[in-house]
C-alpha cells in the first residue's frame, strides 16, 4: 500500500534533492533515512558516515535522517558540517562502509537534499529510484544503530598538506559563497604558506551574497575584481557543498574545466605517459587533441559526477573532468572530485613552473564557444526529442552519440543533450570563428525548434 507524501520527482539521477518544507518535510526526512538505511544494510553496508552542508534545515534533517538510519539498524559516525569531498574522504579515513552528506550542493537556500555512497561508491539512478520505491513500500529493515561523533576536518587538512608541497608561496583569492568549503580551503592554503584573500568563507545556509554556484559569471564577479584589484596569481570561488570549482587567472578571465584540465593532464603526462583522462562531451575539442598530442588517451563519456566516476575506475584514468568544475584526481589522490584538493593541485603547478594560468594556456588554439546553454523542455518528452535530433544528424553527419548528439563539424560541434538534473535540453557550441560558430548554431537549433514543435 503506498501512503507516500513526500515529492518523488526529488528522487534524480544523481542524488535526492528538493525544496525544505515543501517537497519533504522533517518526518519525510526519518523515512528518507529509512529508506537508505535499508538499500545500504541489503548491500551489506551496515558502518556509515554523516556529514551536512551549512543550510538552514540541515542541522535538523541531518538528525532526522540519522534517526531513520539507526532505526534500520545502520551505525552512523555524525562528522558535522563538511564538504561533501570531506565525506568521501571519511569513508576512506575511518574505514566504513558508505556516506550521506545532507547537502542540495549549488541550489538555492530553500533547497535541501542528499548524495549517497554505498561503500565507496556514489549511488544513482535506478539504485537512487530503488530507494524511492523501498519509501513507498514502506519496506525498511528495523534494528538498533548506534550513533558517535568525530571531527573528520583535522585528518582531512592533515593529509591534504602531506599530498601537496609548494616550492614558492603564492598569492590567493577565495570566494566560498558561505558554502562549506572555506572552512578547509582557507587554513590549508595558508599552512601551504599562500597569502590568503578570502572573501564569504563563513558557512552561511541562506547564502546572502550570492548563489554558491561557480560556473556562473555573475557569482564570480567579486572575486575577479579581488584579483585584479591585488594583483594575485590566483582566484578560486566553490560550490556551496565543496565539490566544483571555478578559477579565476591573474588577468581575471574564468577558466573552465575543460582547461583546467588541459594544464592537469600536460602535467599528469609529464610523469606517466600514456595516463588515460576521461572528460564529458561538454567539453571543448582542444582538451582531447592536446591529451593525445601530448602522448595521453582521452575518452569522451557522459555527463554527470557519479557516471564519470564509474568511468574512471573501468578504464583506470589518471584524471577526469567536467565543464562544470567536477574534477576527480586518481593521481596521488581518491578518484573523487575535491575543489580545494583540486585548487592545491593547481597552486603545485603553478609554484613549480614559475608561470602564469596564461602562459600555461598560451599555446591552446583559440577557438569560440557558448556556455551551457538550456531550453526548457517537459521531463516526459525531454529525451524522446534528443532522440529524434540525434537521428536527423545521423543521417547528415559524423555525430558523438553518447550522451545526446554531439554533431561534428570540419571547424567546430554543436551538442544538444537531455538534462539529468532539470526539465530542459543542453547545447553548447565551438567553432574556430564567432561567424562560424553562430552558423552552427543556427544549423542545430533550427533543427531542434522543428522537432520540438512536433513532439508532445
Amino acid at each position: 500500500m503506498e501512503i507516500i507524501m513526500l515529492n518523488p520527482h526529488m528522487f534524480r539521477e544523481y542524488d535526492i534533492r528538493g525544496l525544505a518544507g515543501k517537497d519533504m518535510d522533517a518526518s519525510d526526512v526519518v523515512r528518507i533515512g529509512k529508506g537508505i538505511g535499508t538499500y545500504l544494510r541489503r548491500q551489506g553496508n551496515t558502518d556509515i558516515t554523516v556529514g551536512r552542508d551549512c543550510r538552514v534545515t540541515s542541522d535538523q534533517y541531518s538528525e532526522k535522517l540519522i534517526q531513520g538510519l539507526l532505526s534500520t539498524g545502520c551505525h552512523v559516525v555524525d562528522i558535522g558540517v563538511c564538504s561533501t569531498p570531506v565525506g568521501y574522504f571519511s569513508i576512506r579515513h575511518l574505514n566504513k562502509q558508505g556516506n550521506v552528506m545532507v547537502t542540495a550542493s549549488h541550489n538555492p537556500p530553500e533547497y535541501n537534499g542528499f548524495k549517497i555512497c554505498s561503500g565507496v561508491e556514489s549511488v544513482f539512478g535506478d539504485q537512487i529510484q530503488e530507494i524511492l520505491k523501498l519509501i513507498k513500500d514502506e519496506d525498511f529493515e528495523t534494528g538498533t544503530g548506534i550513533v558517535e561523533a568525530f571531527d573528520i576536518l583535522g585528518p582531512y587538512k592533515d593529509y591534504l598538506l602531506n599530498n601537496i608541497s609548494l616550492t614558492r608561496s603564492l598569492r590567493v583569492g577565495i570566494d566560498a559563497g558561505n558554502g562549506t568549503a572555506g572552512i578547509t580551503a582557507v587554513p590549508i592554503m595558508k599552512s601551504l604558506g599562500c597569502e590568503v584573500h578570502d572573501l564569504y568563507c563563513n558557512p552561511d545556509g541562506s547564502f546572502p551574497n550570492h548563489e554558491a554556484d561557480p560556473t556562473v559569471l555573475e557569482n564570480m564577479q567579486e572575486v575577479i575584481a579581488l584579483v585584479k584589484e591585488k594583483k594575485l596569481d590566483v582566484g578560486f570561488g566553490y560550490d556551496g557543498d565543496g565539490d566544483r570549482i571555478g578559477v579565476v587567472d591573474a588577468e581575471g578571465n574564468l577558466i573552465y574545466g575543460d582547461k583546467l584540465m588541459i594544464i592537469f593532464s600536460r602535467e599528469i603526462l609529464s610523469r606517466k605517459p600514456g595516463a588515460t583522462f576521461i572528460s564529458e562531451v561538454k567539453c571543448s575539442k582542444t582538451l582531447y587533441d592536446d591529451i593525445e598530442k601530448n602522448g595521453g588517451r582521452a575518452i569522451m563519456w557522459k555527463t554527470g559526477h557519479s557516471l564519470i566516476k564509474q568511468k574512471m575506475k573501468m578504464e583506470k584514468a589518471e584524471l577526469a573532468g567536467e565543464m562544470s568544475g567536477h574534477i576527480f584526481f586518481s593521481d596521488r589522490y581518491f578518484g573523487f572530485d575535491d575543489a580545494v584538493y583540486a585548487s592545491c593541485r593547481l597552486l603545485e603547478i603553478l609554484a613549480k613552473t614559475g608561470k602564469k594560468i596564461s602562459d600555461l594556456l598560451a599555446d591552446v588554439p583559440e577557438t569560440v564557444s557558448t556556455p551551457e546553454i538550456r531550453v526548457e523542455c517537459p521531463d516526459h518528452i525531454k529525451f524522446k526529442v534528443v532522440e529524434k535530433v540525434t537521428a536527423y544528424f545521423k543521417e547528415r553527419y559524423d555525430v558523438i552519440d553518447i550522451d545526446g548528439v554531439r554533431v561534428l563539424l570540419p571547424d567546430g560541434w554543436g551538442l544538444v543533450r537531455a538534462s539529468n538534473t532539470q526539465p530542459a535540453l543542453v547545447l553548447r557550441f565551438e567553432a574556430m570563428t564567432e561567424n562560424r560558430l553562430q552558423e552552427i548554431r543556427e544549423l542545430v537549433e533550427t533543427v531542434l525548434r522543428d522537432i520540438q514543435k512536433q513532439t508532445v
